[in-house]
Formats: structure tokens, C-alpha cells, sequence
């Protein structure tokens, strides 16, 4: 079996989907390696590496022509979908949920599509192949050092003879695996930290880290599937939004995470809430995207400052801004995940098996994912048929 690591070409991309330890690893379950020349480059593992590892340094086009499987971080682009054949597997993270026409096309090219981002993250044998927590993980640390750097104050209690410095503020929205990184990456800087999510048995986890979780007296207990939060009523937001914004008010940073898979992300900080915020204040929207973002002026991939002096980030890809790190945990989650489908030197396909059905979003020519090909099914337009 020939498994194949693509060179990103989406713009800003510098991760790389395995890296020279892994390729090692999987010669010795007599799996051929080949690695797009270039492909490490920007996570700064050199063709060298892979080569002394084990691997083939190939071209594009014999990559495309020749790997049974191929490895990414995202999604092909247009030019790259063409080069696919039938019986071939892609494996990354697709965001089938995002644009299932994309899925679709895979489908109709006769290729096995496989989404990291579709892993069950409450099946405890699958946390060695949860991409989206590992990447949570470096995007949550490094949105702490991008605000830190932002902003005009020291983060810890600092006395000099010139003085006394004043901790900073710091809040943390969403409790998940980035606000858990954001929350002890603050901590360790010596801000003061609090955090807030809407699912009740956050409040723990946030404690154990040295926040002072905040309870909101409208707060509901929004726990939804999968270890994500559920979307809150519009009565519920809106009982909790008033509360909040007196809090975001004073605050000096403000980092967001919440996420809903294949949703807009849920507005946390209003418009309303940074007019009251003190200039100098940051915000920092991990969120920030194609559909929105947490911050309601957000502008994805921008820096936005407002009339009252609060500069307003969100950036994209954070965990691409650590290349070296994020492509090594990025690599062990493939790595696993190989293992879960590869018996024998065989690429094999159980969809008995929970991480097989959850993951495998194009088989046969066909969109198997449920939820995928919900999407993709025409909607009702009402009224009787002839």
C-alpha cells in the first residue's frame, strides 16, 4: 500500500499532514510512504527528513497518480480534485457539514473521503485520532500570545521601583478544549482569569485551572451531543447576552471559542458590549470565519479597531501559525486513525465500527455520512405532487 503526504496549497497554510517520525513508524507495518516534494517545507521538516525516514520525495503529479491513500490538512482545491481517481481515499479535514457539495464531488469521483473533523470526541478509543481537539489545543495557547502581545500592560501583578502593575482581566468564552488551553496559558502569564460557558459541567474543569467561572443567574444548562454545546433559545440569549456584556465591560481581554459543528458560531460579545469596554481592551475571536464569528464586529482575518479604542482580532488558522507543533500532533491523530483501517497492509473498510461510520463521508460513489447527505437531500417545497 502507497500512502501519500499532499503539499497544502491553500493560501497561509503551513502545517503538513505527517511528519518524518510517523513516516518511520508506518515503514514498518510495510507501508510505502511517498511525500510531495515540498510538502513539510513550511512546518520546517525538509525532504531530507523524510527521505532518511524512509519516505519517496515525488512530484504532484506522480503523488496523485500513485498513492492508494492520500494524507492533507485541508480539503483539495479544484485543481487537485481533478487529479483524484476513483478507488482512491482522502483523508483531512474536510468540513463535510460546511459544503456538502464538495462531498458530493468526491462521491461522484468514485473517492473514499475520510473527515477528521467528523471523529466522535465522546468515544474515548478515538481521542489518539481527534484532530480538532489537538489543533483546539495550539489555537487556544497561541490566541492567549497574540493578545498578550496586543495588549499595552503587563498580564501579572508586577512591582518595580517605578511602581506597581496591575494584573489583567482576563475572560474566557467557552469552555472547550481551546478555552481550557486559553484559560491555563493566562493563568501561567498571571492574568486573572474568569470563564463562562452554557454547559453546566464546564464549571469544574475551568475551577481546576485557576479560573473563577462565572454564574449567570438567567444561565440554562445548553449541554448538547458529541461534547459540544447545544444553540441556545433566542429568550435564552437574550436573557443571557444582558447579563454578559456587563461583565465583558470589564474586562481587558475578552478570548472567544464557542463553536456549533456546521452552524454559525453563536454571538457572544455585541456590538453593545465592546462600546462599553475601556480603550486598550482586546478581543480576540477564535471563532471568526466564513460564517461569522463570536464577536459581532468581527471582520475574519482582520484587526479591526473601534471608535473607543478596542482593537478587535480575528484571525484565522491559528494553529498553522505554529506549523512545527500543530503538524506533530496533527500527524500522531492520522497516524492512529491509519491504524483504525489498516489491517494486514490492507486498507479495510468496518462500518460497524463507530469511528468508520462517523468519519467515512464518501464510499462507492456514494455520500454514506447521515448527517452529509441530509444536506444534500432537495428540500420540501411544500404542496401536493401530480
Amino acid at each position: 500500500m502507497k500512502i501519500g503526504v499532499a503539499r497544502e496549497t491553500t493560501p497561509g497554510e503551513r502545517r503538513v499532514a505527517l511528519i518524518p517520525e510517523a513516516v518511520a513508524k508506518l515503514r514498518t507495518a510495510e507501508i510505502h510512504v511517498l511525500v510531495e516534494r515540498g510538502a513539510g517545507a513550511e512546518a520546517f521538516f525538509q525532504d531530507v527528513d523524510y527521505a532518511e525516514a524512509g519516505a519517496k520525495i515525488v512530484t504532484t503529479a506522480n503523488l496523485y497518480s500513485q498513492a492508494d491513500v492520500i494524507l492533507r490538512i485541508n480539503r483539495p482545491s479544484p485543481a487537485e480534485m481533478q487529479q483524484l481517481h476513483s478507488g482512491q481515499v482522502v483523508i483531512g479535514l474536510l468540513a463535510p457539514l460546511l459544503d456538502p457539495a464538495a462531498m458530493a464531488q468526491f462521491a461522484s469521483l468514485g473517492v473514499t473521503a475520510i473527515s477528521l473533523d467528523a471523529i466522535p470526541r465522546t468515544l474515548s478509543r478515538a481521542q489518539g485520532m481527534d484532530a480538532l481537539s489537538s489543533q483546539a489545543n495550539v489555537a487556544g495557547y497561541k490566541a492567549v500570545l497574540v493578545a498578550a502581545e496586543a495588549f499595552g500592560r503587563y498580564f501579572p501583578l508586577l512591582t518595580t521601583p517605578a511602581g506597581t502593575a496591575k494584573p489583567a482581566n482576563v475572560l474566557v468564552l467557552g469552555v472547550g478544549v481551546a478555552g481550557l488551553q486559553a484559560i491555563a496559558t493566562a493563568r501561567r502569564l498571571g492574568a486573572q482569569v474568569k470563564a463562562y460557558d452554557v454547559r453546566a459541567a464546564t464549571r469544574e474543569q475551568a475551577e481546576s485551572l485557576g479560573a473563577q467561572f462565572v454564574a449567570l443567574k438567567s444561565a440554562v444548562d445548553a449541554s448538547g451531543e458529541g461534547g459540544y454545546a447545544r444553540a441556545l433559545t433566542a429568550t435564552e440569549q437574550a436573557a443571557q447576552q444582558a447579563e454578559l456584556n456587563d461583565i465583558i465591560a470589564a474586562q481587558d481581554i475578552v478570548i472567544t471559542t464557542a463553536q456549533v459543528p456546521g452552524r454559525r458560531p453563536p454571538v457572544l460579545v455585541t456590538a453593545e458590549a465592546v462600546e462599553c469596554m475601556r480603550p486598550g481592551s482586546i478581543v480576540l475571536d477564535m471563532a471568526a470565519g466564513d460564517l461569522g464569528g463570536n464577536c459581532e464586529l468581527s471582520q475574519p482575518g482582520k484587526v479591526a479597531m473601534t471608535k473607543n479604542g478596542v482593537a478587535i482580532h480575528a484571525p484565522l488558522n491559528l494553529p498553522s501559525s505554529m506549523p512545527t507543533g500543530s503538524s506533530s500532533f496533527y500527524s500522531r491523530n492520522i497516524y492512529n486513525l491509519l491504524l483504525n483501517f489498516i489491517k494486514r497492509g490492507e486498507f479495510r473498510l468496518d462500518f460497524d465500527d463507530e469511528v468508520t461510520a462517523a468519519t467515512v463521508i464518501t464510499h462507492g460513489g456514494e455520500v454514506v455520512q447521515t448527517a452529509t447527505k441530509q444536506l444534500l437531500q432537495p428540500k420540501s417545497r411544500g404542496g401536493a405532487r401530480a
